[in-house]
């Protein structure tokens, strides 16, 4: 076990009425929730994500903090924030990783495990 040890986990859903499929677009909202595991406090301070649509076209988007904040998070404490993204595809999926700095200012990155964006399919 590393020293950092941080818990993500991940919650998607189709946002039905902020997607134009005959447009290509097809938007998704995720809830994350970072949780410390470890005994060392440590600063969320920024994001990397690839998002990948069926055709295995990757958008890249990098940025400080997570809707617009830095959440410092003792050991046991969590955070939970509400994004979204768009794809051309009623398919796709994402991961990244939060970059960290701890109290004693090691920075580190937690890894996001990729997670999938699939609008729901209606069966006749």
């Amino acid at each position: 076990m590393s020293e950092y040890a941080i818990q993500i986990t991940v919650q998607v859903q189709y946002l039905e009425e902020q997607s134009v499929p005959e447009k290509g677009n097809y938007s998704f909202a995720y809830t994350m929730i970072i949780k410390n595991e470890s005994q060392v406090p440590f600063q969320l301070i920024g994001r990397h994500w690839l998002i990948t649509d069926a055709e295995g076209v990757e958008q890249e988007v990098r940025g400080l903090g997570v809707v617009g904040q830095q959440p410092f998070l003792k050991p046991g404490e969590s955070f939970e924030y509400t994004s979204w993204a768009s794809i051309p595809s009623p398919d796709g999926k994402m991961k990244g990783s939060y970059f960290c700095v701890s109290e004693e200012a090691e920075f580190f990155a937690a890894p996001i495990p990729e997670f999938l964006l699939t609008m729901p399919r209606i069966l006749h």
